[in-house]
């Protein structure tokens, strides 16, 4: 029999690109789509026939009848926002428990992370992350001091363990002078979710994937967050706490390097950033905000304005290395459709000197760009490449032609039907 691969679909600049609708259109092509990194800091948001769906924690492909979803060792997980999360869906008619595994090796957001997730964001003074507060940091953190709390701890002695983390965790807040809270009625309601958590089939969720992989099985990882969040790749100290790249694959579902097939590397036809940190393209003028009016470009947990800007290639090609990117999704041609002028990033520049990969530290680099024409033409409504406007299909050529890698998918809308598969040369 033949051996099953692991395709992976990562964000590859600052998240936020769409990859939950990518996710949702694959899934048929799969067998098990799984979730390897990151927790409900990041939402997917899926819409079709009408209605929107914002996952936090749960593989973009639920929606499929018959496939197995998987959250695996690498993610978090917050047990009350899991339960809102899973009851919504359920009461859209989704039978959540026939299809959702969670690895019981992936860790537990507690309360109190996330009030000392708080507390270390008001320490840093006027040097804030702009972490969304979900806990996410100080439960990776404890993953790595081997002190955290994991999904299979709630099968037995359950109690004990989480009473001794909390009080670390009440001594740690009292050390860092930070008091004032109450998490009376959200502890209740996480001692529910982790209630509710019981139901679902918690298992060795490596030795599954790895089982269907032997039976020929295909296997879908869906990423979280982008490249430029990644723990170690990423623009460090503004990032995630997890390995956001290719390589978190491996280590977050338990697969081995040889399984990897397809690298799916999504990102905009235009660049956002979410809260603090270095963002060369950045636009702070009417053009930056009519991006962000048109592509809605707002968080789709925190609902925080996302940064908007021109296309940066150095950051693309930098993701397209570090991940190992055998085809490229571009997101959102349709917000550019009332530009004259298209801009790209082809460089950085600082004190005179320019570099063409991307820095240690991105902190005051400047964008350097290329312009090309716009296409003025209303994308929304074109269902297949013949359709394009010859100015859109050379701005496609363009980054394939800088970026040495092939755009095989390009989406012209929100909805499902507005995901356009490109013939290959």
């Amino acid at each position: 029999m033949t051996q099953g691969k692991v395709d992976a679909l990562l964000g590859i600049v600052f998240g936020d690109e769409g990859k939950g609708k990518v996710v949702d259109c694959f899934t048929p092509k799969y067998d098990v789509v799984a979730r390897f990194a990151g927790g409900p800091n990041a939402g997917h948001t899926i819409i079709f026939e009408g209605k929107k769906f914002v996952l936090r924690s749960i593989p973009s492909g639920i929606f499929d009848e018959g496939k197995l979803n998987i959250i695996g060792n690498g993610c978090v997980i917050a047990p009350d926002l899991f339960m809102a999360e899973a009851k919504e869906l359920e009461a859209a008619g989704y039978d959540l428990k026939s299809r959702l595994h969670i690895s019981k090796r992936a860790h537990l957001i507690l309360p109190t992370h996330r009030v000392l997730d708080r507390a270390y964001e008001a320490a840093k003074g006027k040097n804030k992350v702009g972490t969304t507060g979900k806990g996410i940091g100080p439960t990776y953190s404890e993953k790595a001091s081997r002190t955290g709390l994991r999904v299979g701890d709630i099968l037995e002695g359950f109690d004990a363990k989480y009473q001794a983390l909390k009080a670390r965790h009440e001594q740690m807040l009292s050390d860092l002078h930070f008091t004032e809270y109450d998490i009376t009625d959200e502890e209740k309601l996480w001692l529910e979710g982790v209630e509710y958590m019981r139901q679902f089939p918690l298992t060795d969720t490596e030795v599954e994937i790895n089982q269907a992989l032997r039976e020929g099985k295909s296997v879908l990882a869906e990423g979280a967050q982008g490249t430029l969040l990644d723990i170690d790749h990423g623009t460090y100290p503004f990032v995630s706490s997890s390995n956001t790249v290719c390589g978190g694959v491996c280590t977050g579902l338990g697969v081995a390097p040889g399984t990897i097939g397809e690298v799916f590397g999504i990102f905009k036809a235009y660049s956002t950033r979410v809260g603090a940190g270095p963002f060369p393209v950045e636009l702070f003028d009417e053009t930056g905000d009519k991006i962000r009016e048109i592509g809605h470009e707002y968080g789709a947990v925190t609902g925080r304005d996302r940064r908007c800007g021109w296309v940066d290639l150095v950051a693309l090609k930098y993701a397209i290395m570090v991940n190992g990117v055998t085809q490229l999704i571009m997101m959102k041609g349709d917000v550019l459709d009332t530009f004259p002028t298209i801009k790209a990033c082809v460089a950085y520049e600082k004190d005179g000197q320019q570099t063409t990969t991307m820095p240690y530290d991105t902190e005051g680099w400047r964008a350097v760009y290329e312009e090309l024409p716009g296409w003025q033409t209303d994308l929304t409504q074109m269902t297949s490449e013949d359709a394009f406007p010859q100015a859109f299909k050379d701005y496609i050529k363009y980054l394939e032609t800088e970026l040495e890698t092939p755009i095989t998918i390009v989406s012209v809308g929100p909805d499902r039907a507005q995901t356009i598969e490109r013939v290959k040369a």
